[in-house]
């Protein structure tokens, strides 16, 4: 069985759970299925409190597909969200990433 498979199996029995959900997202990134992991990772990014780690894996997606100033509006968004719950180390690296990407054509 897939680690893959091993994660939706798990989802069955737990089909709320965050960290199955993010996990499930990330091999579908691997996958290269990237519009169906920036599906979840949106999700995950829009629930009650907001999944941190989906906003910057959701711009690192963006911006590896051109997707530069939607990569944007996720960093944005994600930084204050990331400074709301107080992880600063999360805000700190996409603040990083979001002065990587600049400021060109926006």
């Amino acid at each position: 069985m897939s680690r893959r498979e091993k994660i939706e199996d798990m989802l069955k029995d737990e089909p709320q759970d965050v960290f199955l959900r993010y996990s499930l997202a990330m091999e579908m990134s691997s996958a290269g299925e990237f519009e169906e992991a920036l599906e979840l990772f949106s999700t995950l990014a829009n629930e009650k409190p907001p999944h941190v780690p989906a906003f910057f894996r959701s711009a690192q997606i963006l911006a590896d597909n051109d997707q530069v100033n939607e990569s944007r509006r996720f960093l944005r968004e994600g930084i204050e969200i990331a400074r709301t719950q107080g992880d600063m180390h999360a805000a700190g690296e996409m603040s990083e990433m979001l002065a990587e990407l600049g400021s060109e054509g926006e």
